[in-house]
């Protein structure tokens, strides 16, 4: 899909689409309990199918209700399907790996390529180190085994994916377990955010510095559970604010754990001039972040190692598309450095590299300078009416559709 920008304002307000982290937690969680639970909003994004349709290979059911989700908890997973499909959804590849190492039983993950090769190297080593099968196909992941209490160790200049996937398979085994993280841990808040929804389904895990006491035989209660509004996807149309706009932003919990919430104490640094930003703890704030300090005064960002791993190589990518703009980017092993105030028009068409959060950030700056973005239809992975919200906020923007 082409979308092609006119310069223009936004103006208006904007309710957040429903958190996708949350989302997917609050969907494992209900997935794991025995009885009927309801979980709305859910955004009919492509990673919210994707944990719909992984979860129902291991026994839970699923139904859509109004602009929610009825599920039907499956207890302690088994295997429905030997196929789980994780198209390209990271956060369900990682949760859902272990609930298959729970089964005993030969399973296979498959999903986009790009998907496949992003690093699983946390479940390759624990599966090396228990026996378990783990085997890169070319038809996808094949994992067999059987997990059994005790402690776990994982370091924590990983995704923090893998250590929610870990409390949520380690809470179902009959003992206790203990699952330890290493090092300095990064993306804590997305951890702190699996707690909570654990705990909102009945499940306590006892936290003592960077480690986590798991109890085992969890029984997740059943429950109607309220998503929040997303932080990750609001920073977004609340960019435009910095480019002469006026966005109101709805549906956003002051409370939020939500990692990317600190995007509101960036924002205004920002605007104020070049300064220095760790990106450790909220790297999916990276492509719009360097975007709007292409359009500001710059800036320099650390902590920006694991955006390699991401749906692209998001470091690249903005390189390669802000270069479009007259912005060229430094890279380096572990911070990027963005040079602020000579944008101009883009010289060829913006290329969205099938990356939702790529596409997005691009669209805010082509707002400004007019352009056109190919590969836009990436936005259904988190933010499927991406372009009907801005649109109606004034943005003056032509998709495929459209035209």
């Amino acid at each position: 899909m082409k979308a092609s920008f006119t310069p223009s304002l936004a103006r208006g307000s904007v309710v957040a689409p429903p958190s996708k982290s949350m989302g997917h937690r609050a969907l494992f969680a209900a997935a794991l309990g025995e009885g009927e639970s309801f979980v709305s909003p859910i955004a009919p994004s492509e990673d919210m199918r994707a944990t719909i349709s992984a979860l129902s290979a291991l026994g839970a059911t699923f139904s859509p209700e109004g602009e929610g989700v009825r599920v039907t908890g499956m207890g302690f997973p088994r295997r429905v399907e030997r196929v789980v499909n994780c198209r390209e959804s990271g956060s369900t590849l990682r949760f859902v790996l272990p609930l298959c190492l729970l089964t005993g039983e030969e399973m296979l993950l498959t999903g986009a390529p790009r998907l496949l090769a992003r690093p699983l190297s946390v479940y390759e080593a624990l599966c090396r180190e228990k026996g378990f099968l783990f085997q890169r196909t070319e038809e996808g992941i094949l994992v067999c085994g059987k997990l059994a209490p005790g402690e776990y160790a994982v370091p924590g200049n990983i995704s923090s994916q893998f250590i929610t996937g870990l409390l949520f398979a380690l809470s179902l085994l009959p003992r206790e377990s203990l699952l330890r993280v290493t090092g300095e841990m990064e993306s804590a808040p997305y951890v702190d955010m699996t707690l909570s929804a654990m705990a909102d389904f009945g499940v306590l895990v006892r936290k003592e510095g960077q480690d986590f006491n798991i109890s085992g035989s969890a029984r997740y209660r059943s429950r109607e559970y309220t998503v929040e509004g997303d932080y990750s996807n609001a920073a977004f149309p609340d960019a435009f604010n910095l480019l002469g706009g006026s966005v109101s932003l709805l549906g956003l919990r002051e409370d939020s754990l939500q990692g990317d919430a600190v995007y509101r104490e960036i924002y205004p640094r920002l605007q104020q001039g070049y300064g220095t930003f760790d990106l450790s703890q909220c790297p999916d704030l990276a492509p719009i972040l360097f975007a709007l300090a292409a359009a500001l005064h710059g800036g320099e960002f650390t902590g920006t190692a694991r955006l390699r791993e991401k749906e692209s190589d998001r470091g690249a990518a903005m390189k390669a598309e802000l270069e479009k703009c007259g912005v060229h980017l430094t890279l380096e092993a572990n911070c990027v450095l963005v040079p602020g105030g000579c944008l101009k028009a883009p010289v060829s068409p913006i290329c969205g590299h099938n990356d939702h959060r790529i596409v997005m950030a691009m669209s805010v700056l082509l707002s400004r300078l007019g352009g056109e973005i190919h590969g836009a239809e990436a936005v259904t992975k988190s933010y499927p009416n991406f372009f009907e919200t801005i649109r109606k906020l004034g943005i003056e923007v032509k998709t495929d559709e459209t035209e």
